[in-house]
């Protein structure tokens, strides 16, 4: 695997590939790297012939600092781990590299609805920060094929928009959440959850699975509610539990029966904040 720090640097070496007429894959992180994440590495080893990663924590998509200075950093870790899954190319830039006039100099986006639901409206400015750093190194890599994990379905949406945005003709592959034995979704947060409340977090997915076993036509709200009262009472501090249209997100308080739903939830375990859904 041959690691980039600059620009410059990846762009030779993926122009050269272009050249050949090799097709490149991406698997965008924030480092902390886990299962799921190598599972997308495997998964663009299938899909393209050349596996390009990135690590960078992006400063901008975190609305709240305390967050952004204990996200984990393990960064020997994850190089071994890329290198042992078969990832061709990483690319380590700094904050200086991506942002070189500045954090406040970035670009905004007009997303629309996906900006004002769920973690749009939990996060201000989150889903922002992910565009600006994503439209950044999309422009960088050029990738035939972006693969994104299902757990963070909204942000999946909200690439997918950034794409139609800036007008790229680079081909999206959601895959499926990777988890646990006990049913939570893998995530580089969960390394910060206590023993207690690392117990409890498999109850959030337990949850989705409560309202797809549930879920019929007609009003939705009961079962929200059921939902939410279930995690609360379990000691989780609830920031959302919702039913939504999977293509839109748009907020269903009634299903025909037939729309594509995903049930999604967000809530905090002590001070973790966790995110998971399931398509109904």
């Amino acid at each position: 695997m041959i690691i980039f720090k600059h620009i410059k640097h990846i762009n030779n070496y993926l122009n050269a590939l272009q050249t050949n007429k090799q097709q490149t894959g991406f698997v965008p992180t924030m480092g902390a790297l886990h299962e799921g994440h190598i599972s997308l590495i495997t998964a663009t080893k299938k899909a393209a012939d050349i596996v390009v990663s990135s690590i960078f924590v992006n400063p901008t998509q975190f609305n709240d600092a305390k967050d952004f200075e204990k996200y984990p950093h393990t960064i020997e870790k994850d190089i071994y781990l890329l290198e042992k899954a078969g990832c061709d190319a990483l690319f380590l830039p700094s904050v200086t590299e991506i942002y070189p006039e500045g954090l406040a100099s970035a670009k905004e986006f007009d997303l629309g609805y996906l900006e004002t639901v769920l973690d749009g409206a939990n996060r201000p400015g989150h889903f922002q920060g992910v565009c600006q750093v994503m439209g950044k190194l999309m422009t960088i890599i050029h990738p035939d094929k972006l693969l994104l994990g299902q757990k963070d379905y909204q942000q999946f949406l909200v690439i997918k928009k950034l794409t139609a945005l800036m007008k790229l003709d680079t081909s999206i592959i959601l895959c499926a959440t990777q988890r646990e034995a006990d049913g939570l979704a893998m995530s580089s947060r969960n390394v910060r959850l206590t023993d207690a409340a690392r117990k409890k977090a498999p109850l959030i997915y337990e949850t989705l699975q409560f309202i797809k076993q549930n879920i019929h036509p007609g009003y939705l709200n009961d079962l929200k509610e059921r939902a939410v009262n279930y995690l609360t009472a379990a000691g989780f501090k609830v920031d959302y539990v919702e039913i939504a249209s999977a293509s839109s997100l748009e907020l269903m308080e009634s299903w025909d029966g037939k729309t594509l739903l995903v049930a999604l939830a967000a809530a905090f375990a002590d001070d973790v904040r966790l995110i998971d859904n399931l398509l109904l």
